[in-house]
């Protein structure tokens, strides 16, 4: 009986897990495919790009709950039975993704020189990054909206239809970096430019596809597709928790990127910089892959306390943290036997590529933990319990950023800085979720839970 039903677990969280594992794959493939791209311009160039990217996934990343927030949401009302109710409150992300895109994009380009100069650059090194960044903010409200619409989508169970957007979109880029970066025929391409402006014109593309999607849905089930003042409020009052949770992870990620530049000046930065950027590329990229799980618990949580059962909660979450753990056992082991060759795929520097083989073997140690903690923190996001994990990130980044820049400080460099950022930040979000789980405070059935 007990084989019956984890046999039953198991189909329902790959339905849901294995094609948002493939679009959470294509997804870092934007930031991976310029890395690849830009890397072949110069070391200069590909630093820049990762204070660049640093400072753009920090805009966007604070926005996430976008579709976290949304997924649970909207999962709670099919729970509930009731698709006008969820696609009601999906169109309402939708417009709350506008709003913020068009304020964060108004903003970012008028101070994108400030943002940049935090880290501290060298000059050449600034320039690029300013260069990318000032045109990448363009492309914020296209992909807060590819967020919103995203987890209206899950929430409806539906992760398939994310999963043809992403890899579509993503080939776009890859073909309007290629052609914009290096030109075609007698024209010598945009250089790091072409490839900002060739990831914000694929971002749009793949909005508008997702938005038809949800709109036709919306149509179908008698939602209304027009802003609702109180619609927008609820869900943006929903997300402030979430926005807190996700400002204490970003701020973790920051602190450990301007490590990186402390103690480090000239050349020495360059290479550290470069470095830690594809390094945190690949853990990013690895980080989707184990998130794949943490969406459908996102999904199937939500569901199931939608319709008040807790028991199945319990049950699925004990079935997911052990794929989680099996799952980050397998990419700490391909990352670790696949690190002497990776820098080859982005870089032509050899500095960076030594410097990158001990950075991504600590990384890859950390896999495991990650499994975990990426699916409790999907649990707990499904379940609506997103003031807990707002004063739970607060608890990491107060040990985490200490830490790392102490590292920095005392010379440790680059692989001790990444020997931190493993077993502080990975280590004590790990605690946090599992004190969390164990206890039956999270388990709030029911539609009304989430709302203000």
């Amino acid at each position: 009986m007990r084989s019956e039903r984890d046999g039953a677990l198991d189909r329902e969280i790959w339905r849901l897990a294995l094609p948002a594992f493939l679009a959470l794959v294509a997804e870092p493939l934007f930031l991976l495919s310029d890395a690849a791209i830009v890397g072949h311009l110069g070391t200069p160039e590909l630093a820049g790009l990762g204070v660049a990217g640093v400072v753009l996934q920090t805009a966007v990343g604070l926005c996430v709950f976008l579709a976290y927030g949304t997924t649970a949401a909207v999962a709670r009302h099919v729970g509930a039975g009731d698709p006008r109710g969820a696609l009601a409150q999906g169109v309402d992300g939708v417009w709350l993704a506008v709003l913020i895109g068009t304020v964060v994009t108004v903003l970012g380009v008028l101070l994108t020189e400030p943002l940049v100069a935090v880290f501290d650059p060298s000059t050449a090194v600034a320039e690029h990054a300013t260069t990318y960044l000032r045109i990448a903010f363009l492309g914020t409200t296209p992909l807060l909206v590819m967020l919103a619409t995203t987890g209206v989508l899950r929430g409806l169970q539906d992760t398939r239809t994310p999963l043809v957007v992403a890899v579509a979109g993503n080939a776009l880029n890859i073909a309007l970096n290629l052609l914009l970066v290096y030109g075609v025929g007698g024209w010598d391409g945009l250089g790091l430019a072409g490839s900002a402006i060739g990831s914000v014109l694929a971002q749009v593309a793949s909005a508008t596809a997702l938005l038809a999607v949800v709109v036709r849905g919306a149509r179908r089930a008698g939602a209304p597709l027009g802003p609702d003042p109180r619609g927008i409020r609820a869900a943006g009052r929903a997300g402030v928790a979430l926005v807190v949770r996700t400002l204490t992870l970003r701020a973790a990620l920051l602190a450990t990127t301007y490590a990186v530049t402390l103690g480090a000046t000239g050349r020495d930065q360059e290479v550290g910089l470069a470095t830690h950027q594809l390094a945190m590329t690949l853990w990013t990229f690895l980080a989707f892959v184990l998130d794949a799980i943490a969406i459908a618990a996102q999904a199937i949580t939500g569901r199931c306390l939608g319709a008040g059962d807790v028991a199945g909660t319990r049950a699925v979450t004990d079935r997911m943290v052990r794929w989680g753990v099996v799952s980050g056992v397998v990419t700490g082991l391909l990352l670790a036997l696949a690190s002497p060759a990776l820098g080859h795929l982005f870089t032509a520097d050899p500095d960076v590529r030594a410097l990158l083989v001990p950075v991504l073997v600590v990384a890859a140690l950390g896999q495991p933990v990650a499994g975990v903690v990426f699916v409790l923190d999907g649990v707990l996001i499904g379940a609506g319990d997103g003031p807990y994990l707002a004063r739970a990130g607060l608890v990491v980044l107060l040990l985490h950023a200490p830490a790392v820049l102490a590292a920095a400080l005392l010379g440790g460099g680059l692989v001790v800085v990444w020997v931190v950022f493993a077993a502080v930040f990975m280590g004590a979000r790990l605690a946090v979720l599992v004190r969390r789980a164990r206890g039956d405070a999270w388990l709030v059935t029911g539609v009304r839970s989430l709302t203000p």
